[in-house]
């Protein structure tokens, strides 16, 4: 029976019973447990469908394990176990009970072999995470939060609409490889594209992300875009619209992730771009992309969480993840800083560090199908991470202006978590092979290749050398308190301000016609007084014998009418 338990379920019977555990020690190592039992599950079943089970009369899966799904499974667990780890401070039951059903919710969802059953757990996604940011417990937290719900809800309900639709042109309704070439597969498509940030629909990423709170970060950028690149991987790979899309991914958040000054909403453009790297390998399709994709997604979820919490050490410890408020804070903080330098190598694919050897894949998936200005596309976006993720986190964070600031180095067990996770990043950029075993298909690539190596240096070290020349003439961008506008100032200020005029002038027109109509009729009323009232010409014309007489004979001939018929 343990082997039709499905894996979420595990996590869902965790979180029920962390009400019944005492608050401190025993919540926190309940929450390390959990993560790993359910490694343990996944990785003991081996591959095939279990959990098939019957709803309205559908054969439905709730359990695909597959070499796809696997290792997006272990990876959502070794981020559960991550972002335990490094909350194991909080005593606060919403967010460690949110963390849980968040994680469950993700890995029910990847491991859902039809469209219905990815629904309930999409939804369940949604529905789950919105608490990590509203345990932050501002206005502010509140409203971000309200948005992002309505965001991911609606996400949803365009899946649901179609999977409908899909399962009315098809009547099949597994989670296959589908084409774009219906209105319930675009709906399906425009769904997860959602979820994945897609450009112009990505800005509840930015304005959610840096919202959380500081453990509610880290667990938020592991699971719901990783959780949208799966299902864009098992539903639309070879879609070649989805290698622009991912261009364009790479390419938009360096400029803005330049000039901002939360180092937050930094690294949430930073995880905008490094989407992109994923999305284009989809949009590839082959087995090397596909290969690049689910192994640039195992790496980014590892370093983008040691950078997020290297960053929430240093807020716990300050109060602030501004850049202009920060600097010089090596001298108090070095293991942290150590740490935030070995996630800032790996994001920008130093060699020996893991987003060298998993990005590579989708790069050379990208040269060998002769996307020529993609793959230029590609490497520009390469040297602009390590501009805002690799130079400025760290440089900003640890080494620029001295701030004045001498907090006392991050608590043991976030040194603890970032401590593994700085491990499992050179690891895996010094034993590649250890994830490539992993990965959907056979991997047949060398990557300590003297050209790539050398070519990669290059890159890095003339993106480094452009930084600093910028810097010493003060041509970067100033780190300074601003307001940067994006593209959702168009439904958070602009959309607003619009539909407040178009209320006030449609209430004044309104009112107008209304006006307007209630003259005519009291015109009317009174014509109709002045000629048929008491004293009207017509009711002295007409005198009351007369009218009893005209009654008379109508109702005769009503009589005579109904006894002829």
């Amino acid at each position: 029976m343990f082997d039709q338990l499905p894996t979420a379920y595990i996590f869902f019977a965790a979180a029920a019973v962390l009400f019944v555990l005492p608050k401190g020690t025993a919540r926190s190592a309940w929450m390390l447990i959990t993560p790993i039992l359910a490694a343990w599950h996944i990785w003991s079943l081996g591959l095939g469908n279990f959990a098939p089970y019957t709803f309205m009369g559908l054969e439905l899966e709730a359990m695909r394990v597959d070499k796809l799904s696997r290792v997006f499974i272990l990876v959502f667990c070794l981020a559960s176990f991550l972002g335990n780890m490094f909350s194991w401070h909080l005593r606060d039951t919403t967010q460690q009970v949110a963390a849980l059903a968040y994680a469950g919710s993700a890995i029910g969802a990847a491991l859902a072999g039809d469209l219905l059953t990815l629904f309930f757990y999409w939804e369940g996604t949604a529905l789950a995470s919105v608490f990590l940011i509203w345990a932050r417990g501002t206005q502010g937290a509140f409203a971000t939060g309200m948005r992002y719900l309505i965001i991911q809800i609606g996400s949803g309900v365009v899946l649901i609409a179609g999977v409908a639709l899909f399962y009315q042109e098809t009547g099949v309704i597994e989670f296959d490889r589908m084409t774009l070439g219906s209105l319930g597969t675009w709906l399906i498509f425009l769904s997860f594209g959602i979820k994945c940030a897609f450009p112009l629909m990505h800005n509840w990423l930015q304005d959610s992300y840096p919202a959380a709170t500081i453990t509610g970060t880290v667990v938020l950028s592991a699971f719901t875009t990783k959780l949208a690149v799966y299902a864009l991987a098992r539903g639309f790979a070879g879609t070649e619209i989805l290698i622009y899309i991912g261009v364009v991914m790479t390419l938009f958040p360096i400029f803005f992730a330049e000039i901002e000054n939360d180092l937050r909403r930094v690294l949430a453009y930073s995880l905008n771009n490094q989407l992109g790297f994923m999305v284009v390998g989809v949009g590839i399709g082959t087995e090397m992309a596909l290969n690049g994709t689910a192994s640039h997604a195992f790496a980014h979820i590892l370093y983008k969480a040691l950078l997020f919490m290297s960053v929430g050490a240093v807020m716990f410890r300050t109060g602030t993840s501004k850049a202009s408020e920060l600097g010089g804070l090596y001298r108090t903080m070095p293991l942290t800083a150590v740490f935030c330098l070995i996630g800032a190598a790996s994001i920008s694919a130093f060699p020996f560090f893991s987003g060298f050897v998993t990005k590579s894949l989708t790069l050379s998936a990208v040269a060998k199908e002769h996307y020529q200005y993609v793959w230029l596309a590609l490497v520009f976006a390469s040297a602009g991470v390590l501009s805002h993720s690799g130079i400025k986190i760290p440089f900003f964070t640890f080494f620029a202006h001295d701030s004045g600031k001498r907090p006392a180095e991050a608590p043991r067990h976030m040194l603890i978590a970032m401590g593994i996770t700085s491990f499992l990043c050179i690891f895996i950029g010094v034993f590649p092979n250890t994830l490539y075993a992993l990965l959907p298909y056979e991997v047949a690539y060398e990557n300590y290749t003297f050209d790539h190596v050398l070519g990669q240096m290059q890159l890095l070290c003339f993106a480094l050398l452009a930084f600093a020349v910028l810097y010493r003439i003060g041509q970067h961008p100033p780190e300074i308190r601003a307001i940067n506008l994006d593209s959702d100032v168009t439904y958070r200020k602009w959309a607003p301000s619009v539909l407040g005029l178009l209320v006030m002038f449609t209430a004044i027109f309104w009112m107008k016609f209304i006006g307007l109509v209630r003259g005519k009729i009291e015109r009317m009323i009174g014509f109709l007084h002045h000629s048929h009232g008491p004293d009207g010409a017509r009711a002295a014309s007409w005198p009351s014998g007369a009218m009893v007489l005209n009654i008379a004979l109508l109702l005769g001939f009503a009589l005579i009418v109904i006894y002829v018929s």
